[in-house]
């Protein structure tokens, strides 16, 4: 390992998924700290750095980040750079191109870090009240019926409860498929969470709950129990 390697740091700070004061104390510091911050929209963290009365230099590193670009970080980080890397909320490099960045780190022998905190994942485990012992987080499926019905059919006859993210506007399709592809299954709608609307609406399918009962807007995760064997 480099000299320069040694000093640089990447350090990977969970934020919060709607409600600010989520934030820990651990994760103040450490984007205060940072000399940069790498983050998935500047127009997101902005609002962040305000709250916390920070002015951060912004790297962007989103979907549409090309590899040259991120090899440009990983280059201010082997020179000694100080960065934090963020999302929009929640855990940073998990479904998230951030994790291309971190794993150059490890292989350039750039320090990582994590700093963990909100999850929309775990929060919307927890609030399900489904046995979730063991569990598969599959993200975003594809758009098209015949993608999410593939998807999906995989645990069909599966303990594993599975935990997706889906736009609002499309949760009447995702669990129309989810019925075909895996039958009566109780599932949890978990909308806006840790907001001043957080929702959580519970049913087995195939039952489609109406737009007065989950109103299609905001941010969802979906949580969908996997079978439960002996009664």
């Amino acid at each position: 390992m480099s000299e320069d390697s040694s000093r640089g740091k990447l350090t990977l700070v969970a934020t919060p998924i709607g409600n600010l004061s989520d934030l820990s104390p651990r994760a103040v510091k450490a984007l205060a700290e940072a000399q940069f911050w790498i983050v998935e929209d500047s127009r997101v963290s902005g609002k962040l750095a305000s709250h916390l009365g920070l002015k951060k230099p912004m790297r962007v590193l989103n979907d549409h980040s090309l590899p040259p670009q991120i090899e440009r970080y990983l280059d201010e980080l082997r020179k000694g750079g100080q960065a934090a890397l963020l999302t929009d909320g929640g855990a940073p490099a998990i479904s998230d191109p951030g994790a291309i960045l971190t794993n150059f780190c490890h292989s350039a022998g750039v320090s990582v870090e994590a700093i963990p905190g909100p999850s929309a994942v775990v929060t919307a485990l927890m609030l399900s009240g489904f046995f979730a012992q063991r569990f598969a987080f599959l993200g975003f499926l594809g758009r098209k019926p015949g993608a999410i019905r593939s998807e999906l059919s995989t645990f069909a006859d599966s303990p594993l409860t599975l935990v997706l993210f889906e736009s609002p506007h499309r949760l009447e399709v995702l669990l129309r498929v989810a019925n075909e592809a895996l039958g009566a299954r109780r599932y949890a709608i978990c909308r806006e969470l840790t907001k001043m609307h957080e929702q959580v609406y519970r049913s087995t399918l195939p039952e489609i709950p109406s737009e007065d009962a989950v109103p299609r807007k905001g941010e969802v995760t979906l949580v969908i129990e996997g079978i439960r064997r002996g009664g």
